[in-house]
């Protein structure tokens, strides 16, 4: 048994290595470490959890433990970084399903013994809510990102005021709970929360999707810490409120970089309704000009200076490691290359940073938003990979356009774009791109893997 001293110093320990994981994980280069730190921390955790004084069915933890990696570790070797959002979005259900299953079990064991007392009632009553809007948001989020269901916004009349009637209900009810005990204002709690979950995600869609994922993983953190209240362990705690303050903090940096407020997200998504003035009084579409891969090829053999902006369409089409080695052809000629990373490219933050990562792109050739725009201008080729939305001009130009204000990537001011597509079709957020139209762009059709192999082939005949 440890002591009380020992078990406070390991407990602070693991803290602290969750807290160089988390540093790690913000630079690509660190990661690595980072993920080492975290999985080092969660270790830790577990090994204090089964020391605890209060443990005694260590077969049933052992078969959950078990039980745990015989699903999670294949799972994840499985699991392609093209679904890889899902696979977050999914694992955040799980936690807030364990958050929820916890508040159940403690009341159920206290209140058998008449050992129920406000503050309690509380952290139950609170745990069980935020883990079970977790649950309901975070499935509907995986089936959305997984092409199960639609990803479009669900919009209905009325569902502003469905949202904050469940949520005053929920709050109401917790507070009857922490009065009276009732299990009705329990059961209650946990039918609301699983309405309200996914009531919440059904209207938001498309180019907020990073978002909500970040904001799932926010909430599946400040659940986790309602939960340690209730079963009194500071570790579980400390744990919990890193992943809430953490995911908190990027929902509100990736709001701020699309310029718009974390409320206007929760209330909708991108695309959920065109104005009627676009609608009904655009012109009819220009056609989009095509190019080959050879025209391609020739453009980027004839180009000093590069950009490739990577989107989704890389990720489907597993095309980083083609993409490297054509980066690696156009730098032996001498050509300046430039990769252009959006903060919400993909469909979760960070998305296109790890496929360039994955395929040991250098970093030093990765710019932000910020630091790329003004490059656009000298650039003598763009080569866009299925990104849409985050290179839609629309957003500085169409005050009726539902991306209107977003920072965006300013590729049409190179001398050359090519766009590499799968077909005509908008992005994920349903949003038409006038930036395929015009003069100095064209579009590539095929798979990006496809498509930047043959480009490749052609650029060494060249």
């Amino acid at each position: 048994m440890l002591s009380d001293n020992l078990t406070l110093l390991l407990a602070i320990a693991a803290g602290v290595l969750c807290v160089l994981g988390l540093q790690g994980l913000s630079h690509p280069k660190t990661a690595r470490r980072g993920n080492l730190c975290a999985m080092g921390g969660m270790g830790l955790a577990v090994l204090l959890a089964f020391a605890h004084p209060a443990m005694s069915a260590y077969s049933w933890v052992l078969a959950g433990l078990a039980v745990g990696a015989a699903v999670g570790i294949p799972l994840a070797r499985k699991t392609s970084l093209t679904s890889l959002p899902q696979l977050v979005a999914v694992f955040h259900s799980l936690v807030g399903l364990a958050a929820a299953l916890v508040a159940l079990g403690m009341y159920l064991q206290k209140h058998a013994f008449g050992l129920m007392e406000p503050k309690l009632a509380v952290e139950i009553g609170l745990g069980a809510a935020i883990g079970l809007i977790t649950l309901t948001g975070s499935i509907l989020a995986a089936l959305k990102l997984q092409g199960v269901v639609s990803g479009k916004p669900w919009g209905w009349w009325g569902r502003h005021y469905l949202n904050l009637g469940l949520g005053l209900g929920t709050l109401a009810c917790v507070a009857w709970f922490t009065l009276t005990f009732s299990p009705v204002a329990l059961a209650l709690i946990f039918m609301m929360s699983l309405m309200l979950g996914w009531t919440l995600v059904a209207p938001i869609g498309g180019a907020d999707m990073p978002v909500v994922v970040s904001m799932l993983n926010s909430y599946s953190g400040w659940a986790a810490a309602a939960t340690g209240f209730a079963v009194e362990s500071p570790l579980l705690i400390m744990v919990g409120a890193l992943v809430g303050v953490s995911g908190a903090i990027l929902s509100y940096v990736m709001c701020h970089a699309m310029q718009r407020s974390f409320i206007s997200v929760i209330l909708g998504g991108f695309g959920t309704v065109e104005s009627s003035s676009s609608a009904d009084n655009a012109a009819p579409a220009k056609a989009a000009a095509l190019a080959g891969t050879d025209d391609v090829a020739y453009q980027l053999a004839e180009a000093e200076r590069v950009i490739i902006v990577p989107g989704y369409g890389m990720a489907v089409a597993q095309a980083q490691h083609a993409v490297k080695a054509l980066t690696g052809q156009l730098l032996a000629r001498g050509v300046e290359v430039r990769f252009a990373i959006h903060p919400v490219a993909g469909r979760m933050p960070g998305h296109m940073n790890v496929l360039l990562a994955e395929a040991d792109i250098p970093y030093d050739l990765v710019e932000e938003l910020e630091d790329v725009n003004p490059r656009f201008a000298e650039a003598d080729v763009v080569l866009i990979l299925g990104a849409n939305d985050v290179v839609n001009p629309s957003a500085q130009t169409d005050k009726n356009s539902p991306i209107f204000g977003m920072p965006v990537l300013e590729a049409w001011h190179a001398k050359r774009v090519y766009v590499v597509k799968r077909s005509h079709r908008p992005g994920y957020a349903g949003i038409e791109n006038p930036l395929f139209t015009l003069p100095n762009a064209a579009l590539v059709l095929g798979d990006a893997k496809e498509i930047v192999e043959k480009i490749g082939t052609a650029l060494k005949a060249t």
